[in-house]
């Protein structure tokens, strides 16, 4: 199970649900929220554990808790992570649970991100590849940068050490498996 944590922009479409526990996915819980850039609606997505982020046209957003894992699988596996540990976290993200914010610092680092993506993006000419560029560069700061350097987590580092912890120490090697990736 994944627990999806949308902002108070996307609360009405995507209302919380009890939920006990927590996400059994090694990037934890994810935390989505609504921007405008270039008066176009994009969601911002940001994994809990790493901070990895992800940038989509905001789109049937009542059905994203039913495309997040191929959302993110798709991610991991453009971010260069072993498909076995892409099909391992696909897998933990079902189902999805809809919840209230609760991390108040992946809170802070969204703003960060959101004042961000526009300065990646050409006003006017951006395109699904100029979000995943800027989705690179956005996985590329570092975050909470205001800690002792051992804090700092770089997204785009964070991620792969995160999945590699949970997926091949949990099980030594991983099984193998195909993934599909709509």
């Amino acid at each position: 199970m994944v627990i999806l944590r949308p902002t108070r922009k996307l609360h009405a479409l995507l209302p919380p649900a009890a939920v006990s526990g927590q996400s059994d996915t090694a990037l934890g819980d994810w935390y989505v929220n609504r921007l405008v850039v270039d008066r176009q609606p994009l969601l911002l997505l940001v994994s809990a554990a790493s901070l990895l982020p992800i940038l989509l046209p905001a789109r049937d957003v009542r059905e994203l808790p039913t495309r997040l894992a191929a959302i993110v699988a798709t991610r991991l596996l453009r971010a260069g992570i072993e498909i076995e540990a892409v099909a391992c976290e696909r897998q933990a993200m079902e189902p999805v649970a809809i919840a209230p914010t609760v991390d108040r610092s992946v809170l802070g680092t969204m703003v960060d991100f959101a004042k961000a993506v526009p300065y990646y993006l050409e006003p006017g000419h951006w395109t699904r590849e100029s979000l995943t560029l800027a989705e690179d560069r956005l996985a590329e700061t570092p975050c909470r940068a205001s800690q002792r350097a051992e804090r700092v987590i770089f997204p785009d580092q964070k991620a792969p050490e995160v999945l590699r912890a949970k997926w091949l120490a949990a099980r030594g090697t991983l099984p193998t498996s195909k993934i599909v990736v709509h």
